[in-house]
Parts: structure tokens; sequence; C-alpha cells
């Protein structure tokens, strides 16, 4: 694939998703599909929803035009389809998490099941793993993980779009680099990151729409699939790759459910202490907020270059494991600082508390 022709899938796929969600905001007003302002969410006015849709439509005009019509891509194309109508159901009328996540297996299940498409082994620092018969639902349980990490991270105006377009730039990145342009993943790749700026467009803050869940769900699909065809193409050269590359979606999550099980809340259950949250509650604006973890993702984004292309063309890949213990090490001042994991607020209460009731006595 030369860089021409990559211009020129990014232009229009970019050029199609941002007029086309003129329309979906038009569409999504006319049949009531609003994100609702509450005390969790940032926004103060109702803000149309199916964001997705446009995302998708950019998706499937770069499948027509550019795809490979191949098992695989049968497989992705309807394993998408059941992701986005799932979504779509959530972002007109909220649907129990329950059913959501019976959408997301049934999508996820076809990529292994049909298009074979497997997480059959991982290697990462010298480790390798096979996992044998076990490839088919640690593939599903990969894909859905990363449809979630998305979804939760979509909590501010151009957070989840803007952290899948970086993924996409790097990935591709890592393809051209690697003089990898034919395989599927590459395609997809710039697909996708045409669509997701196209859409960027109307997301960034102040945002005129969101994707919902229809978006986040099926940026999460596709950026699994990339990374699952991504170990088959030897683009994506170690797991360790697209894992630092979701770096702050896959700790938020994390956080989230360490968060809420310390707490004795249903892991299921929303909450306003996400990374972003945390960002914000430093007095930093949102846009401020998203850009610092813009910054922050590029960071991951480098270092997984590094490390991608460090023996084919640098001889080592110490420099990308060096900046990711940099990361390491920031993300846990990060811990220690906010209330991500621990409420601290609450700590210094009880420990004034019990102060008081010593002096008194």
């Amino acid at each position: 694939m030369e860089i021409e022709k990559v211009l020129l899938i990014v232009a229009i796929t970019f050029t199609f998703t941002a007029i086309f969600t003129t329309i979906v905001k038009r569409i999504a007003k006319f049949i009531g599909a609003m994100d609702i302002p509450n005390e969790r969410k940032v926004h103060k006015v109702p803000i149309p929803r199916m964001g997705g849709l446009g995302i998708y439509a950019g998706f499937l005009l770069g499948y027509m035009l550019f795809g490979q019509h191949t098992v695989q891509m049968n497989a992705i194309l309807i394993g998408s389809f059941i992701i986005i109508v799932t979504g779509l159901f959530d972002d007109i009328k909220p649907v129990p998490a329950k059913y959501k996540l019976l959408g997301q297996i049934a999508g996820a299940a076809i990529i292994p099941l049909y298009g074979k498409i497997l997480l059959q082994d991982v290697s990462a620092f010298g480790i390798y793993l096979n996992f044998g018969i076990f490839a088919y639902p640690l593939t599903i349980i990969f894909i859905v993980a990363v449809v979630n990490c998305i979804n939760l991270i979509d909590g501010l105006d151009g957070l989840s779009s803007g952290i899948s377009s970086i993924y996409f730039l790097t990935v591709g990145i890592i393809g051209l680099l690697l003089n990898n342009f034919n395989g599927l993943d590459i395609s997809l790749t710039f697909i996708m990151l045409g669509s997701t700026l196209g859409f960027l467009v109307h997301n960034f803050h102040p945002a005129k729409i969101f994707m919902g869940d229809s978006g986040s769900m099926f940026l999460g699909y596709i950026i699994a699939v990339i990374a699952l065809l991504g170990f088959k193409n030897i683009t994506l050269t170690s797991v360790i790759i697209p894992l630092l590359l979701l770096a702050i979606p896959i700790t938020d999550t994390l956080f989230a459910i360490i968060r809420r099980l310390i707490n004795h809340k249903p892991i299921s259950m929303p909450d306003g202490e996400h990374l972003h949250h945390q960002l914000l509650k430093l007095k930093f604006s949102q846009t401020k907020t998203v850009l610092i973890i813009y910054l922050v993702d590029i960071l991951f984004a480098i270092a997984s270059v590094l490390y991608a292309i460090g023996y084919p063309m640098l001889g080592t890949n110490i420099y990308g494991i060096v900046i990711y213990i940099i990361l390491l090490i920031l993300t846990i001042v990060l811990v220690t600082k906010t209330n991500i994991i621990w409420n601290h607020d609450k700590k210094k209460e009880k420990n004034e508390k019990k102060k008081i009731k010593s002096e008194t006595k």
C-alpha cells in the first residue's frame, strides 16, 4: 500500500464521515436519542447520541472502496453489525447491562468461530505462551474486554474518539515502518483512522454529538479485531503493543473494578471517579483534561512504536521499555495522589474524627 493510497483512504473516509454525521445528528434529535445531563455527566444540555452510526457508515464505505473480500472480512462485518445494532438500541433507549453483554459476546464470537481470527499465542519480553483449544474463549474474552474498556472511558468530549484515533495512527505507522502494507489489519486501520477523525470534528469540545454505546462499542470491537489481525500479520509483533497502546482505557477500567470492589459496589455501577474525573477535580478544563490524556496516550504510542520496530530497525527495543517504565511510575504516582482507587478525602475525614474524639477524651 503506497502512501498516496493511505492518504486517499483517510481523506475519503474522513470527508464522508464528517458529512454523514451531520445527518445522524438530525436523526438522533428526531427520534429522541438524546444524552440527558445528570450528576455524573459533565455536559449541561441534552446532546444527540448515535454518533457511532456515522463512524460505522465511514467504515462501510471504506470497506466497499478499499476493503478485501475474505472470510475474515465477512466475519468482521457480521460481528460489527451485531455490535452496532446492540449499541443503537441502547442509544435510543437504555438497555440492561446483561443484554448489552450478550450482544457483545455474540458479536465477538463470530470472529474466532467463523472468521478463525484467534488469540492463539502471545509473546512478550522473551516469554511465549500457546493457548491451544483455550484460544477460542480467550479471543472472545479479549474482544469483549476491549469493547468495555473503550465504552467506560467515553466520558468527555472527544476522549474515546481521540484515543482510538491515536491507536489507529500508531498501528498504521508501525505497519508502514515494517513495510507491512498489504495486511487486512493495515487496510482497516486507515479506514478507521479517517472515519474516527471525521467524527472527532463533531465530537471534540464542545461536542455537538456523542458517539453513544453504538460508537464506543464499535470502536472497541474493531480495535480488538485489528490487534488480533496484527498478531497474525506480524504488524503487532508482541501482545504488549496493543495492550500498552490501550494502557489508558485498560488501566482506567481496572481501577474502576478495584474501586467498586473496595467500596462493595456492583462492577457495572457507574461512578464519577474515572481518570478524566480526577483531572477535572484538579481544576483542569474539559479541553485541557482531554489534551493531557491525549499526550500521555501519545507517549505510550511512541514507546510502542520504538518497541515494535526495535529489533528489526534499531537492534534493540530498550528505548520503548524505558518509556514504558517511566509511564508506569507516573501511573503509580497518579493512583497515590488521586481518588481513582481509594477515596483519600474520606480517609482524611475519618482520621480527623478520630483525632477529635481522642482530644475530647
